[in-house]
C-alpha cells in the first residue's frame, strides 16, 4: 500500500527543494515517486497527509565511538585532546554489562534522532551483537594503533583476525590518528584498503599539538607518550604539518575521511586536494568545542569545495548523538544554507560509507528514512529546528 505525504518543504538533497511537494511511500518506507505540488494536482492524488515542517532523508553519522557511550559527562570540558585521551584510557571499563546497556541506549538515541547509518569506531568486540540486530546501518571502522615501526606487521595481523570476528558485519581496518600509527603501519593499512576496496578514516588535526609534534617534536603529545610508557626516541619530526606528513602514505585510490580538521589550514587543504582526489572531510563541531573549545575554519573548507560530512563523535565528548544538533550549531556559527548542510548530513555521508544506493536522498527506489523537522524562516532562509518525528 502506498501513502502520500507532503510538507511545507521537501529537501530531496539530490534535486530541487520542493515547496508543498508530495512523496509516494510504501509501507516499508521505499519511495515510489516524488511529485511537485503541481504534478500531484495534475495526477489528482487524494488522501495526502500534509505536515507543516521540513521533510529530509535520514541522517548519516560518519563518525561515532559507540564504545565510549558509558563515559557521558565523566570527562571535563576544555581540557585539550592529549588530556582527553589520557582520561579515556583511565576511565575505560571492561564491565561488559555496563557497556552493553550504554551501547543500546546510544543506538536507540541515534535512531530516535533520525540517524539511519553510522560510521562507528571500534577497538573491541562489544558492539558486534548490537550491530547485528539494530535498525541502524553500521560500517565498523576497526581502529589500529602502533607508533613503533617494529610493531606494524603484528598490528595488521591482529587487526585482520579481529575483523574476522566481526563477520558478517561490514568492517574496514583504519588508522587511529597520525600520532598513534607509524609510517610503516600507515603504508600497510593503505595497501590493505586498496586491495579490499574499503574506505579509510583517520582523526586529523584535532589539536594544535598534533602539528607541533610533527613540525618540531614539541607539545603535549610528548607527555601522552610518557603517560603511555612508550619510548619514542627513534622519532624524528618531518618539519611539516601533520596532514602534509602522513597523507602521501595513503592511497589516492581509496575513499578517505579526515575527521575533525579543527586546526587544518588553507595550505593543508590545497596540499591535500593536489595529491588525493578521494577525500571527505568530517565535522564534529560540538565535540570540538567540548574538547578543544575551538571550531574548524568551516567557511574556508566550504570555499575549497570539499566533500564535507557530519559526525557526532562520542558521548564522552558530546551531550547527544544528534546530527540535527550539529547542523543547528553550524547554521548558528557560520550561517550555512540549509540545503548545503543537509547534503553534508545525508548524501555525502552515504557516498563515503558506500550506501548511496539506498540512503542519502529522497529519490524513487530508495529507502533512506524520512525525518520531519520543524523550522522557521528568517529573511527568506529556512532555519531548521528540532526533529518532530521520524516518519519512516
Amino acid at each position: 500500500m502506498v501513502s502520500y505525504i507532503s510538507a511545507t518543504y521537501i529537501y530531496t538533497v539530490s534535486g530541487p527543494v520542493l515547496k508543498n511537494g508530495v512523496l509516494a511511500v510504501d509501507a516499508k518506507g521505499i519511495i515510489k515517486h516524488v511529485y511537485t505540488e503541481q504534478e500531484a494536482k495534475d495526477q489528482k492524488i487524494a488522501d495526502i497527509k500534509h505536515y507543516r515542517g521540513v521533510l529530509t532523508p535520514g541522517f548519516v553519522n560518519t563518525h561515532c565511538h559507540l564504545e565510549l557511550s558509558n563515559l557521558k559527562g565523566m570527562i571535563p570540558k576544555g581540557i585539550g585532546l592529549p588530556e582527553f585521551v589520557k582520561s579515556v584510557i583511565k576511565l575505560r571499563t571492561s564491565d561488559e554489562y555496563e557497556l552493553n546497556l550504554e551501547l543500546l541506549k546510544a543506538d536507540i538515541e541515534m535512531y530516535e534522532n533520525g540517524i539511519v547509518a553510522v560510521g562507528d569506531i571500534s577497538n573491541q568486540m562489544v558492539s558486534r551483537a548490537l550491530k547485528l540486530t539494530s535498525p541502524v546501518h553500521y560500517l565498523t571502522f576497526l581502529e589500529v594503533m602502533g607508533f613503533n615501526p617494529a610493531s606494524a606487521k603484528d598490528a595488521m595481523k591482529r587487526a585482520k583476525e579481529f575483523k574476522d570476528e566481526f563477520d558478517p558485519l561490514p568492517v574496514s581496518i583504519v588508522p587511529h590518528a597520525p600520532y598513534s600509527v607509524s609510517a610503516d603501519l600507515l603504508t600497510e593499512l593503505s595497501e590493505y584498503a586498496e586491495l579490499n576496496g574499503s574506505p579509510i578514516c583517520i582523526h586529523n588535526q584535532e589539536t594544535k599539538d598534533e602539528n607541533a609534534f610533527f613540525e618540531r617534536n614539541e607539545g603535549e603529545f610528548l607527555s601522552l607518550f610518557e603517560f603511555l610508557g612508550q619510548d619514542i626516541s627513534f622519532y624524528k619530526p618531518s618539519g611539516k604539518t601533520s596532514l602534509q606528513s602522513y597523507l602521501p602514505l595513503l592511497s589516492p585510490k581509496v575513499k578517505t575521511l579526515l575527521v575533525h580538521n579543527t586546526y587544518t589550514s588553507a595550505d593543508d587543504v590545497d596540499y591535500a586536494k593536489s595529491i588525493h582526489p578521494n577525500l571527505y572531510w568530517c565535522l564534529c563541531p560540538n565535540a570540538n568545542l567540548y574538547i578543544e573549545n575551538n571550531l574548524p575554519d568551516v567557511n574556508m573548507l566550504r570555499a575549497a569545495d570539499l566533500k564535507i560530512t557530519i559526525g557526532t563523535d562520542s558521548l564522552a565528548s558530546n551531550k547527544w548523538l544528534n546530527i540535527l544538533w550539529e547542523i543547528n550549531l553550524l547554521q548558528e556559527k557560520f550561517a550555512i544554507p540549509t540545503e548545503e548542510l543537509l547534503t553534508w548530513a545525508t548524501l555525502n555521508g552515504a557516498e563515503f560509507l558506500g550506501i548511496e544506493e539506498r540512503y542519502g536522498s529522497l529519490e524513487e527506489g530508495k529507502q533512506p528514512g524520512i525525518n520531519l523537522i520543524n523550522f522557521e524562516e528568517i529573511d527568506g532562509q529556512v532555519i531548521l529546528g528540532i526533529l518532530v518525528k521520524r516518519l519512516f
